[in-house]
Order: structure tokens, then sequence, then C-alpha cells
């Protein structure tokens, strides 16, 4: 393994939880292995291991990015991870709020709703 694939992993559990990517690398299978590599190094290990800006702004430029591009499934993933990067509710509906403005309402409004849904689960969780 290279340094920045170890980096990432550490990153990614830091941010993600261990349960997380111990399902996901429990569910890992030889087709998607190379995949699982890219983002652990290049996602995990490049840009979320930078110091650049802190966890809580990445967590924020994340989910404007995922709402503004329409890839919804990964919201609900990335607003739990915000236990662990220190964004807050507030934090989170301000970048929706620049997605509502710049990429477009009906993408902030989903956005939102799942993260509704995401905050109630997380809260009823404990």
């Amino acid at each position: 393994m290279s340094d920045r694939y170890e980096d990432g992993m550490a990153v990614r559990r830091a941010v993600l939880g261990d349960a997380h990517v111990d399902r996901a690398e429990a569910a890992k299978t030889g087709f998607d292995a190379p995949f699982q590599a890219l983002i652990t190094e290049g996602a995990w290990g490049t840009v979320w291991a930078d110091d650049t800006i802190s966890q809580r702004e990445r967590s924020m430029l994340t989910l404007a990015l995922l709402a503004a591009t329409g890839n919804f499934d990964e919201i609900p993933m990335h607003i739990r991870a915000t236990a662990n990067t220190g964004a807050s509710p507030e934090d989170i509906m301000q970048a929706f709020l620049h997605v509502a403005i710049y990429a477009g309402v009906p993408k902030a409004n989903h956005a939102i709703k799942l993260a509704k849904q995401t905050f109630a689960e997380m809260e009823a969780a404990g």
C-alpha cells in the first residue's frame, strides 16, 4: 500500500467513522477494488488529507458540490460525517443556501430534505 492510500484510509476513518469504512471494506470485491483504491488515494489521501482548509470547511464544500451537481445519494453519508468534521447544521444550511442561489432551488431543496431526514435519524440513534 502507498503512503497516500494509508493516509487516505486514516482520514476516511476519521471523517466517516470506522463502522462505515469497515462496512465498505467488507463489501469490496475484486471488481470494485480499483475504484476503492482510487477514492481512498485521490479523495481521502489527497484532497481530504490536505490541511490548507479545515475538515469543517471541506464538509461544507463537499455537501454544496454534491447538491449542486445532483449527486444526492452521497449527501446522507456526508451529513453523518459532520459529527466528525465539526460542520454544524447552520454551516450546512449556509452551504445549501449557496446552492440555491448558484445552482438552483430544486437541488438545494432536495439536499435540505435529505439533511433533515439524516439529522432526525442521527438524533434518534442518540
